[in-house]
């Protein structure tokens, strides 16, 4: 089965390369908070959209907690998603949003360690086995599909044990984010190691926002596309985790009425390289023109990702919510309030989980689009 799908699939890929190029148009397009003329800005452009970490399927990796798949082919699709909205994050905090990839050439220490983060080995931090494995206590058993609110809480969980980047990954619940929670969430609790839980050591870490919503029922509701193209905008905006019907995309930008992808389904031979030296990274960057879809084709259920380097950096992402969803164009996306609400039960900060990583219960499946999501609140619409 996983070689029928990866043949499919690289098939696609293959045949898309001859129909997709950026469009001849005055439109402006839109990554992750930079603004680009496709006419006189189409290499910088690109540079931008190729220096993006790329997580594909891959095969022939060291089989799941030892016992399990040696392939994510088939139902990986939104978990390598997930690494690549995280991937941003730790890019933006160690690099820099400007940061931009120049093949074979010299690449920054901290681009490697990166990069060695998310390597298809059981001892990388965000390796797919760390992410299957975890999934486990999610209720996904390894091989199973995810749907975007089940990796968001993936990541959460993951990046309690990542002593090296000491991001925090916040993640809404009912379509709400809460001022008063993330404030308490890096007040109250303190940076890993090599940092000491001291009251010096508390304080603001690097930020990656993950909101998991629905936008409509069944299908994108159209009242929630100016809202969702206004995200983008935001020179905090880390993408989108969606997709559409048997298919998981990370969603990077837009240009009029499409949205702009990196494509997780083409199934690549994992890389291998020792802790401390350089990972061969071509394969790593997508090289050729952005995949595009329709807005109105996207699945309902997304997870908006954005990027707070600092507490300046929040209170600027919460300003412009207010100002260019809520006042000025009354798009309700999603609720930002400043106090949490007294119905929820209290907030409490995560700590590192018990987990279990030997062994792995492997079930076959195809890419179905979206599991139940029995875990949203499905929005007035």
């Amino acid at each position: 089965m996983e070689a029928v799908l990866a043949k499919y699939e690289n098939q696609i890929n293959v045949f898309s390369e001859f129909l997709e190029d950026l469009p001849d148009t005055n439109e402006p397009v839109w990554i992750l908070g930079e603004c680009y003329n496709v006419k006189t800005e189409k290499s910088e452009l690109l540079s931008d959209v190729h220096s993006k970490l790329w997580f594909t399927y891959r095969k022939k990796f060291s089989p799941i907690g030892g016992t399990g798949p040696s392939s994510d082919t088939g139902w990986g699709c939104m978990l390598r998603c997930g690494q690549m909205i995280l991937a941003q994050a730790l890019v933006c905090q160690h690099l820099g949003r400007e940061w931009r990839w120049v093949a074979e050439g010299p690449q920054p220490t901290e681009y490697q360690r990166i990069l060695h983060c998310f390597l298809d080995r059981k001892d990388s931090c965000y390796s797919i086995h760390q992410m299957a494995q975890m999934g486990v206590g999610e209720g996904k058993s390894v091989g199973e599909w995810y749907g975007p609110n089940t990796v968001a809480q993936v990541l959460k969980k993951l990046a309690l044990f990542d002593d090296w980047n000491s991001l925090a990954v916040y993640v809404s619940m009912d379509n709400t984010v809460v001022i008063e929670d993330i404030s308490k969430f890096f007040y109250l609790s303190c940076w890993p190691a090599p940092y000491p839980c001291s009251q010096q050591a508390r304080g603001w870490r690097p930020l990656l926002l993950l909101i998991p919503l629905r936008m409509g029922i069944n299908n994108m509701n159209p009242v929630y596309i100016q809202a969702l193209k206004e995200c983008f905008k935001m020179p905090q905006s880390c993408g989108v985790l969606g997709g559409k019907p048997n298919l998981a995309y990370y969603f990077i930008g837009f240009i009029d009425d499409e949205l702009i992808y990196l494509d997780p389904h083409t199934t690549q031979l994992a890389v291998d390289s020792e802790t401390g030296t350089p990972v061969h990274d071509q394969s790593y960057h997508c090289q050729r023109s952005p995949h595009r879809m329709k807005i109105t084709s996207l699945e309902p259920s997304v997870a908006l990702g954005f990027f707070c380097r600092s507490e300046e950096d929040f209170d600027g992402w919460c300003s412009q919510v207010q100002q260019e969803l809520v006042r000025k164009r009354n798009l309700r996306l999603f609720e930002l309030v400043e106090k949490h609400p007294p119905h929820w039960p209290p907030f409490v900060p995560p700590t590192k989980p018990d987990v279990q990583t030997t062994g792995a219960e492997f079930i076959e499946s195809t890419d179905k689009l979206f599991e139940s999501e029995e875990e949203f609140e499905i929005l007035n619409v």
